[in-house]
């Protein structure tokens, strides 16, 4: 039989100065705020979060010592909208600051998401335009809201808005996208609820073919999978302790937000009975989807899912089986509502062990000896739902010493009509009269590296040719160019083909037996042109995707590429704002942020739910050892005679 063997935690246990919010710090937070500055009945939570202690407290910190715990705090008032920041401390429960956050508006709340299509569907003018299109049936009409951006519409200014979608469902369960309802969109006032305006586009036909995918419309399924059973009989190789994982060497927190969704702490691997730093934290800190449609409401899907939704918040409930398989250990996640009260996602993360192949092999060409080891990895992950997309954030930590980072997204391409005449210029026809728009996925990961410590450097590595003649007279010579991006505006780079650049983060201080620099490279797998154009407001509000990599020296407060509060932003914030200083970069405390990405050309293959397709990054040691950590990983039972 499979091993099914399942164990589940709260992440929020208030046992290290890193552990999320538990339940009570949730509530305490909000109350505290409510008793020093009520907003009245407008008052709405937009985040109640920790607020993650100096880096000098985590290291010092001793188990059973006093916990500092400092809670952040984002409040609105749905009235006038204004925006108010609170730190919380929750071993006084005192308020430390409270202060208005002028111009902003807060992210997408779970609230307006249901509100949105109840509002919408009883709008007059949104009935008139459905029927103009023959559909008088309302309720069978999927409204989708989407952040609406800036595109400096004067009705707009000073609203908190929603720009929607929509689609038609035959009944409950049917795959709306199949029948998008074109060129009809309601602009949504979300604290105001109801609807600003009503922008029709002109009408296309609702395509009515029937694009069913769920299990509950098929009736003919393949007949020759059989059973794949995944089992460890003795249990796996990684042990939890709180929120602290330890796993072959590796030794690293597990924490959770509303916003970033996944968060890894204190990432280190033990190397001769020393603990050796190689990150401080690692979360998903803004993502961007921008559409390449120019027209009909189209221009303004361009959705920041980290920072005006939250992935934290959209996160799964995983399920033993399906998304995981083996044997499982799950964290639960404690999340606040708008109301400022906790709610628990259960299984919100989940970490098992896999099989990856060959770790390493070697057969002796003269002896015929041969040696070989079977390598495994460590699973951390999380899969949320945004609209009609799934990501799913998954952690790899090999026993070579390398991390590998990996979106994986599946979920429902995002639809529309075409209008009569109108060529398929912009997208793929994946059904009859279905259109999906060509489109990007441009992620950017927030890498607090600690490479040995906070004293680091990152040096660009490129493959140069040497030029023919007398060093080179065969042609056949090349070496490497390293450059040391000494300032934060020097450190605005992108890849290069043709020189295979990666960059390295190295310690300033530590060096290994062979007298090299301890470092890790990182090595971009998928990097992503930018299509949209330079001065287009989403190239603004999005600028970390004009560059694979920026650097930043370490400030506490620069935790989100595009800001932290991009919902409706005109742009210029987080990386540009930040970098504008270009501050030292060598020797010091410093933060790597990596965009990648999908590149999406729909295909028919794509339809009706899409096949998982990946994107990532990965993290190898360069001279971080002195040889190959992994020679100790012993031959397995089953293959002792060729090991």
């Amino acid at each position: 039989m499979p091993d099914i063997t399942t164990q589940s935690r709260d992440m929020a246990t208030s046992g290290h100065p890193l552990d999320p919010l538990a339940p009570d710090e949730i509530r305490r937070a909000a109350a505290a705020v409510r008793t020093a500055h009520d907003l009245g009945p407008g008052m709405m939570f937009e985040t109640i979060t920790l607020r993650e202690p100096d880096k000098k407290v985590v290291e010092e910190f001793q188990p059973g010592a006093p916990v500092p715990r400092e809670a952040f705090v984002c409040a609105f008032d749905r009235t006038n909208g204004k925006v108010y920041e609170a730190k919380v401390d929750l071993v006084a429960d005192t308020i430390v600051d409270w202060h208005h956050v002028p111009g902003v508006r807060p992210r997408i709340l779970l609230d307006d998401i249901t509100l949105v299509g109840e509002v919408a569907r009883a709008d007059p003018r949104f009935q008139a335009a459905l029927a103009r299109r023959g559909i008088t049936d309302i309720d069978n009409v999927q409204v989708d809201p989407w952040s609406a951006g800036n595109y400096g519409l004067p009705d707009e200014e000073g609203r908190r808005l929603s720009h929607t979608f929509c689609w038609y469902r035959t009944e409950k369960n049917d795959n709306g996208y199949a029948h998008p309802i074109e060129g009809l969109c309601a602009v949504i006032d979300l604290d105001r609820a109801e609807v600003l305006r009503v922008d029709d586009y002109g009408a296309a036909e609702v395509p009515m073919q029937n694009r069913n995918y769920a299990s509950r419309y098929r009736k003919v399924f393949r007949d020759d999978v059989k059973p794949l059973e995944i089992v460890q009989s003795d249990g796996p190789s990684f042990t939890v302790e709180g929120n602290e994982v330890r796993w072959q060497k590796w030794r690293f927190r597990v924490g959770f937000n509303a916003r970033e969704g996944l968060v890894l702490h204190a990432i280190g691997y033990e190397d001769n009975g020393k603990l050796r730093s190689v990150l401080h934290r690692a979360a998903l800190s803004e993502m961007v989807v921008p559409y390449g449609h120019p027209g009909g409401g189209h221009f303004r899907k361009n959705a920041f899912d980290v920072g005006e939704y939250g992935i934290g918040v959209l996160a799964n409930s995983l399920t033993l089986g399906c998304d995981c398989l083996g044997t499982i250990r799950y964290f639960d996640a404690w999340l606040a509502d708008s109301k400022g009260d906790p709610y628990k996602i259960e299984n919100a993360v989940c970490l098992h062990e896999e099989d990856f192949g060959i770790l390493w092999k070697h057969t002796d060409l003269f002896t015929g000896e041969v040696d070989v080891r079977r390598a495994r990895r460590l699973v951390v992950s999380s899969i949320s739902t945004v609209g009609n997309y799934e990501y799913g954030l998954f952690w790899y930590f090999h026993q070579d010493g390398s991390i590998h980072f990996e979106i994986k997204a599946t979920g429902i391409l995002n639809t529309a009509g075409l209008k009569p005449g109108e060529p398929p210029d912009y997208g793929t026809i994946v059904s009859p009269g279905v259109y999906a728009h060509y489109h990007q996925h441009v992620f950017n990961m927030r890498l607090d590296m600690a490479i040995d410590g906070e004293r680091n450097r990152v040096v660009e590595v490129d493959t140069v040719a040497v030029p023919e003649g007398p060093d080179n007279p065969y042609g056949n010579a090349f070496t490497i160019r390293e450059t040391v991006l000494k300032t934060e505006k020097a450190a605005q780079r992108n890849v290069d083909f043709n020189a295979a650049r990666f960059w390295k983060i190295a310690s300033a201080g530590s060096r290994n037996a062979l007298d090299q620099p301890t470092a890790y490279k990182l090595v971009p797998l998928s990097p992503v042109p930018m299509f949209s154009g330079q001065q287009s407001m989403v190239a603004k509000r999005a600028a970390f995707m004009t560059r694979q990599l920026w650097v930043t020296a370490y400030h506490p407060e620069e935790l989100y590429a595009a800001g932290r509060y991009p919902n409706q932003s005109s742009g210029g914030d987080g990386l540009p704002a930040w970098t504008a200083a270009d501050r030292p970069l060598v020797d010091t405390d410093i933060v790597v942020w990596h965009s990648f990405g999908l590149h999406h050309i729909p295909r028919p293959e794509d339809f009706p739910v899409q096949p998982v397709t990946t994107a990532g990054f990965a993290l190898h040691p360069v001279g971080f050892f002195s040889e190959n950590p992994a020679l100790d990983v012993p031959p397995t039972k089953s293959s002792m005679s060729c090991c």
